[in-house]
């Protein structure tokens, strides 16, 4: 569930960096080049962790939240966030109301832990404020970073769309100092939506229903209906650009999705299946001709949906197999499956 604050990529607590090209030193000074580069990064949500990672600066990693996960070697880093929710056990309703619940009383559902992150004594820190349910909120990071012996730059990554998930990456590379290998990287992964894009040219758009939470129902948004496009699709409720919403049911039925696929916010691919086998839906989920022709997909949500980092090209090219398999099938393995509820034959 992606809860919308701003849309743009902004510096040190609110000064807008749209384009990456303003920073911010000490006294509170702006200047046109960021000269001073981080040699001490702090990630406060996964997908930074995966651009730090992917530029090849894993070294300068000094500490990451409890939720990064990729690449494997960052386990091993020191964790500055911990969750008010332990939701291993618990059903997407029951996810979701304890969310509301958190957001309402204490305006976040995590908790940064200043004393190690004053220890670490970071030069940047990498946060975005565009989800409530994704990572620190924007008020705790702002107090804990002014409490610090040393503070450090901050800088929100706020994409909306893929472009400017690689902005993001372009930018994180300035602030390093590894400016020509971002360009290398981001010009290597628009080099891979174009193979997609040529391998679907000419083909009818199947109509998608992205689904980023089953129980209450929430359709994707923001990059997800452009990935969809760009693999070949229409996404039936999302908007691109604009955030996950809520549907109704009735929503989705006057849609009739030809694909459904579960792109579950924070679930892999295990944990995603438990949820479709397990969730009760309702008669209009099992009407739709999606559910009826077999055509209902299952993801790792989490590595190849929810994250907007250098993961989002494999999940437009996991929905380039999905929706056309026939002339594109390139994909990691175990990345998506199927799901084994039976087709219904149109009675």
């Amino acid at each position: 569930m992606r809860i919308p604050r701003r849309g743009a990529i902004m510096g040190r607590m609110g000064d807008v960096l749209p384009t990456g090209h303003r920073g911010e030193n000490r006294s509170g000074q702006t200047s046109d080049k960021m000269t001073d580069h981080a040699k001490r990064i702090c990630s406060l949500l996964p997908s930074a962790t995966e651009i730090v990672c992917a530029l090849g600066l894993k070294d300068r990693l000094v500490g990451v939240t409890h939720e990064c996960d990729y690449p494997l070697s960052v386990a091993r880093l020191p964790r500055v966030t911990s969750s008010a929710i332990d939701s291993a056990h618990l059903t997407s309703r029951q996810i979701d109301d304890a969310v509301r619940e958190s957001l309402e009383e204490q305006a976040t559902i995590y908790h940064l832990d200043r004393d190690l992150l004053d220890s670490l004594a970071p030069d940047l820190i990498l946060t975005q404020e565009l989800c409530d349910v994704c990572a620190v909120g924007p008020a705790e990071v702002k107090s804990v970073v002014r409490s610090l012996s040393r503070e450090p730059r901050v800088i929100s990554l706020e994409p909306s769309n893929l472009d400017g998930v690689l902005e993001s990456i372009g930018l994180v590379g300035r602030l390093a100092g590894v400016e020509d290998r971002a360009l290398h990287l981001v010009d290597e992964l628009r080099r891979r939506l174009d193979a997609v894009r040529v391998a679907v040219a000419g083909r009818v758009a199947r109509k998608v229903l992205s689904l980023e939470w089953l129980d209450p129902v929430f359709v994707g948004g923001h990059w997800v209906p452009e990935m969809i496009e760009i693999a070949g699709g229409k996404d039936c409720l999302g908007v691109a650009g604009q955030p996950s919403r809520q549907a109704s049911w009735d929503e989705v039925a006057c849609m009739r999705p030809e694909i459904a696929v579960c792109m579950l916010c924070g679930f892999d691919l295990d944990r995603s299946l438990e949820e479709v086998c397990g969730t009760a839906l309702p008669d209009a989920w099992h009407e739709l001709p999606a559910i009826r022709s077999g055509n209902v997909y299952v993801t790792d949500g989490s590595a190849y949906f929810s994250r907007p980092g250098p993961r989002l090209i494999e999940g437009v090219e996991i929905l380039a197999s999905i929706l056309h398999p026939d002339v594109f099938d390139r994909t990691p393995a175990s990345s998506f499956a199927r799901s084994e509820a039976p087709a219904v034959t149109p009675g």
